[in-house]
């Protein structure tokens, strides 16, 4: 979804969290939350990639997850990967990019939350298969 950094965000309820915030303390505070905003103030600044992974994988959290700020078209199969599911970029052909980057990579070699299949869990199943 591409939606221009300054194009007011109107779902509620939502926090929106600096890439320094220590997302395991968030507590109660997550409870019933819809969206969730993680920042990236500068390209070379990734502390939002893990702040993501947490929020997917140990704390179950299933709403919206939000990447904003230095947003960038080469970043998107990473972001995917670690759970967020919109975007905030101005950069153009962002919508673009979004859609071809989600069918980008047919394998993927790291577990994540994210639910694919890795390549070694692959070579497993079809181990076992051959062998029965």
């Amino acid at each position: 979804m591409e939606i221009p950094s300054e194009q007011p965000v109107d779902q509620d309820p939502m926090l929106v969290l600096d890439n320094t915030e220590d997302v395991t303390r968030l507590g109660g505070r997550l409870e019933g939350v819809k969206l969730v905003v993680l920042n990236f103030p500068k390209f070379t600044d990734g502390r939002a990639y893990s702040q993501a992974r947490l929020l997917r994988e140990r704390m179950g959290y299933t709403g919206e997850l939000r990447a904003a700020g230095q947003v960038y078209i080469d970043q998107i199969p990473f972001m995917l990967r670690c759970g967020f599911d919109s975007f905030s970029s101005a950069q153009k052909g962002f919508a673009e990019a979004l859609a071809k980057a989600r069918t980008l990579f047919s394998v993927v070699y790291q577990p994540t939350g994210d639910g694919r299949t890795t390549v070694n869990q692959l070579r497993l199943q079809h181990g076992r298969s051959v062998a029965a």
